[in-house]
């Protein structure tokens, strides 16, 4: 074999039957993976807006956190995420990274960060509420 990776987006008969055609050929000690896609471009397009606007409007427990720390509060909090002890003090996050979130997933994230905002009275100016599910 060639590549050692094939990627199959299953969106016709065609695809499948080639996915299936590919499992055929390849030798004992393959792995196969099914999964839903990760994020779509809209929606990764969308959060850092969203990221940003929490970052200038909300102050958490007397501190302003920027868009990439702020990703990584509404992720913990979206899986539940536990925290445990630095090796050198302080806590670290045991966290997921969005680029391996599927698409419902990351709607649910998005939701999540409105929720939050509306909750929190922050303004998301020219960005609209779209069917992340769709997206």
């Amino acid at each position: 074999m060639g590549a050692n990776r094939h990627i199959y987006q299953l969106t016709s008969p065609q695809a499948r039957d080639s996915a299936k055609a590919m499992i055929g050929l390849v030798p004992d000690g393959f792995v196969c993976e099914i999964k839903e896609s990760t994020r779509t471009t809209e929606q990764n397009s969308l959060l850092w807006p969203l990221l940003t606007e929490v970052s200038r409007q909300v102050d958490w427990y007397g501190k302003k956190l920027t868009p990439d720390e702020w990703k990584s509060v509404f992720s913990a909090s979206l899986k539940q995420q536990k925290v445990v002890p630095g090796l050198d003090g302080g806590f670290v996050v045991c966290a997921q990274s969005t680029s391996r979130m599927g698409k419902r997933e990351f709607s649910d994230l998005i939701e999540l960060i409105f929720a939050f905002g509306a909750e929190k009275g922050v303004r998301f100016p020219d960005v609209h509420h779209m069917d992340m599910a769709a997206a």
